[in-house]
Formats: structure tokens, sequence, C-alpha cells
């Protein structure tokens, strides 16, 4: 119960300082990561201790690849890997599934939502028609849609609160 407390608290500062400031500060997470190890320490001995270094391991080498690509902050690979501290592995990768699907509904909200999505919308039909007529029609992407960002952290704490809530999956898995 005081993990899933310290788990909340870290994802509700967090994702507030994602969405006003696009940051994930160390100054936050490096706290909950010590808590998540010594909670678990003094809770399980070294069980425990082994319980919350295999979580965070796992989370941070979920997003490891897409950080290294390129494509997400350091400040979101440190996140998720303080919240398989506090609750180890397997709720860390319940939480990754449920991180995925709201990271991409987020995404096509975004797009969708941002200004020039009709321009967008048209872009994709008229490559999609293409396709499938043989053509080969050019991608309408201007410097802007490429280098547009969100916050992932978002989809992070989305994800690790259903798994606080459906920590089996929910039927899913």
């Amino acid at each position: 119960m005081l993990v899933d407390f310290l788990l909340i608290t870290l994802i509700v500062i967090c994702v507030i300082t994602d969405l006003r400031e696009r940051k994930i500060y160390n100054k936050v997470l490096f706290p909950f990561l010590l808590a998540g190890l010594a909670l678990n320490t003094a809770t399980d001995g070294i069980q425990g201790l082994t319980f919350a270094l295999a979580g965070t391991a796992v989370g941070f080498s979920i997003l490891l690849i897409p950080y290294l690509l390129g494509g997400m902050g350091a400040g979101d690979v440190k996140l998720l890997a303080v919240v398989g501290s506090l609750k180890g592995a397997v709720f860390v990768l319940t939480a990754a599934v449920y991180m995925a699907l709201a990271g991409g509904i987020l995404a096509l909200l975004i797009l969708f939502f941002r200004k020039g999505a009709i321009n967008r919308l048209k872009q994709i039909g008229m490559f999609l028609g293409g396709l499938r007529s043989g053509m080969k029609v050019p991608h309408g992407l201007d410097k802007e849609a490429l280098n547009t960002t969100y916050p992932y952290g978002v989809a992070i704490a989305i994800g690790a609160l259903a798994a606080i809530v459906f920590p089996a999956g929910g039927g899913l898995f």
C-alpha cells in the first residue's frame, strides 16, 4: 500500500513537470529510486533488494533502445526504471504494455488535433491510395511534424495506473 502511494506520488509529480516543461527531473527520480530499493530491502531482505534491482533493470531496458534511437527522453527511461524499483519486474512489464497502448493513443490524438491535421489526413490518404494503385506518392511531412515531441511521461503514468488497477493484465494476458 505504501509502495502504491509512493508510485502515485511519483507519477503525479512527473506528469506535471513533463507537461509543463517537457522534463522529468533526476532530483525527483533518485529519492524515489532509493525509497524503492530501501523499502523492498527492509520488507524482504536480500530477496526484496533483488526484486527491486530486477524491476529497475527491466524498466530501464524497456525504453533504452527507443532512447538510443532518439525517440525518447532520458527522463522517461529513468522514470520507468524507478517504477520497476518500486513495484518489480512483473509489474513494470504489465505497465509497459498499457504504456505502449496509451502512448499510441496519445500520439494519434496529438496527430489529429494539432494544427494542419486535415492536410496530414489528405497526405495519408494519397499515400495509401498511391500504394494501392502502385504509384509512389511522396510523404507530405514538414520538418515541424518530424521534430514534434510529446510528453511520454503521461503514457508511462497511464500505464502504471492501469497496472495498479488491472494487476493481472485485465484479461489481456
